[in-house]
Order: C-alpha cells, then structure tokens, then sequence
C-alpha cells in the first residue's frame, strides 16, 4: 500500500496548529494574570495602562501575605519529607514484598488520585473536626500527605521496577549487609525517582488549595488560601502578583526537574 506524503505532510502541519492552539489556550490565561500583575491601575484592567513594580512591593511588604507563603512553604516542606519517606518503605514493599493482597493494597494507595478532592476534603474535614486536628499545621500535613503520597509511591515504584536488583546482591555477597547495601547501592541508583517523588510531592503541597481552604483556620492560611480568601474581597493587583510568583516557583521547579533529569540520562 503505498503513502500518500503530502497528505502525510499535511496532516503534520494540522496536528502542530493544533497543539499550537491547545498551548495558547492553556498559557494565555497565565500571562495575562503575569501581565496583570504588572498593571499600574488599582483594579484588574487588561491590557494595563502602564507598567509598574509597585504590586510586589506591596506582596512582599504585607505580613500577611509574607506569613501565608512561608505556612505554604514549611507545610510543603514537611509533606515532601514525610512523602518520600513513606513512599520509600511503601515501593520497597509493593515491588519485592510477595504477599496476599499486594495489588489491592497499590489500588489502595492510588486511590487520591481518582477520587474527587472534594469528597476527599469534607471526609478530612469532618474526622479532624472528631480529633481536633483542623485548623493545625499537624492536619495540613497529613491532609496533604494523603494526596501527594501516591506521586511520590508511584515515581518510586517504577524507579526500583527499573532498577536491576542483582547490583544491591552483588554488594551484599561481597560483604555488606542488606540495610547498608540499600543505602550505599541501591538509593543512588534511584536517585531519579528519588527527586521527581520530591518534586511532585513538593507541589502537590504547594499549589493544593481545596484541601487546604478546609484545613485552614483565621490564624493558619497557605498561600493557595489566602489568594482565595483575598479574590472574594477584593479585586487588587497584589493577588496577580501572589499568583504570578506562586507560579513562578512551580515553574522553575519544573525546569530544575527538567535539567536534573538531562544531567542523570547525560
């Protein structure tokens, strides 16, 4: 059956016009709120009037603004900790545990993903709301913890389904004992699924909000929140720029995943 190369070429183009537009139509929102941020008037007007840096000085000259990213911050912190952790001991299982159960028990971990996190937050809410842990820094973490966890289970799983296990024995024969063997050989090798369990875990913290809007008390507010809080408010330019840097520090994470990943494969 012979190709008919034109209309391959021409399907070619259509498919790069339309990821083209399928892009523009995700990221032009983001630049528009980066454009914004930017704006000299007192109120969300696109295009701005002029430009100015005066919306940045009010963010990082506002405590509570400050107060909100560093709560975002050290809970984010505290769940890419706790994340990769529970998701180390969780892979090691699941991939080289043989025991009853053991697909189930994967289908359990997952199951944040799928299910609506809504539902997920009013089932928090409610049992924390029985052991009073809402509005703490203690059910911020495990809320979020709930949620990044599968990330972290699921890029380290396929980093020791990659790995080649008769390296951790070859250590283990020539001396070394299974924890050490662990340590020395087999955490390097999977440093890859290492990094990208902590980066996802990282900002999946970062950028929850619907969880953390009914974790969150007047005193304890991430920055997801207080932008949510602001926004009904308020219509100031200060939330574009809250916005702007909240996505600026997702992105640059992105790309330092992105140069980590090239470094390793290098």
């Amino acid at each position: 059956m012979l190709l008919n190369f034109n209309s391959l070429g021409s399907w070619k183009w259509a498919l790069v016009a339309i990821t083209t537009l399928t892009s523009a139509f995700l990221l032009l929102p983001i630049v528009f709120i980066a454009a914004l941020s930017f704006g000299s008037s007192q109120w969300l007007i696109f295009p701005p009037p002029s430009w100015t840096l005066k919306w940045y000085g009010a963010l990082f000259s506002d405590p509570r603004w400050l107060e909100s990213a560093w709560t975002s911050l050290r809970i984010a912190l505290m769940v890419t900790v706790l994340s990769v952790v529970i998701g180390l001991f969780a892979a090691f299982g699941l991939v080289r545990g043989r025991f009853v159960g053991r697909d189930g028990l994967r289908a359990l971990f997952m199951t944040p993903m799928i299910l609506p996190v809504v539902v997920l937050a009013v089932a928090l809410y409610a049992f924390f709301l029985q052991i009073g842990l809402a509005g703490t820094t203690l059910g911020f973490v495990i809320a979020h913890l709930v949620v990044a966890l599968p990330f972290s289970i699921l890029a380290l799983t396929g980093a020791l389904e990659g790995f080649d296990k008769s390296i951790e024995d070859a250590a283990i024969l020539c001396g070394a004992s299974p924890l050490r063997a662990k340590i020395t050989v087999t955490l390097p090798c999977i440093g890859h699924g290492l990094f990208s369990a902590a980066i996802f875990s990282f900002l999946t913290s970062w950028d929850e909000v619907v969880l953390a809007i009914f974790m969150s008390s007047p005193t304890l507010q991430t920055l997801p929140v207080k932008i949510w809080a602001t926004l009904r408010q308020d219509l100031t330019p200060v939330i574009a720029a809250a916005s702007t840097m909240l996505i600026l520090v997702t992105i640059l994470l992105m790309l330092l995943a992105a140069a980590v990943k090239k470094g390793l494969k290098a």
